[in-house]
């Protein structure tokens, strides 16, 4: 049922539970996940400025993903990762579209109603705009 999933990861508390969802979930339909982390562009330009270098940014990115990472590879369950570039919601949204996934999971940053209203949250973005199911983990 659920044979490609999307996990959106940020790093967050939040990314690692909804990472534990996402593996329990592939190791029931014998699925497999792709990872995606958004470079947001209005805060990667405080990580361009405090980076060495192409290769340390790459390495603060991938830092973020390597809790969601392990537990897969823990899992044996097969994944892939892809940056993408952009604001997060959008970002997400966009390419989950493109590539006819089953599920996509994200995690709720936990807003109270007047924050989301005010702000919006990324996973009521996607939930909204995403063609395929989305599972929010609080």
């Amino acid at each position: 049922m659920y044979k490609r999933i999307l996990l959106a990861v940020d790093g967050s508390d939040h990314s690692i539970r909804a990472a534990e969802h996402a593996a329990a979930l592939a190791k029931a339909m014998d699925g497999a996940i792709e990872i995606a982390y958004v470079a947001d562009f209005s805060k990667s330009k405080d990580a361009v400025l405090h980076a060495r270098g192409r290769s340390d940014l790459e390495m603060q990115r991938r830092q973020r993903l390597l809790p969601a990472e392990d537990l897969l590879k823990t899992n044996d369950i097969p994944y892939e990762v892809n940056i993408l570039h952009g604001e997060p919601g959008p970002a997400i949204v966009s390419h989950a579209n493109a590539h006819s996934f089953d599920l996509v999971i994200i995690g709720s940053r936990g807003l109270n109603p007047l924050q989301e209203m005010v702000l919006g949250s990324v996973s009521h973005k996607v939930m909204k705009r995403s063609d395929c199911p989305v599972m929010i983990i609080k």
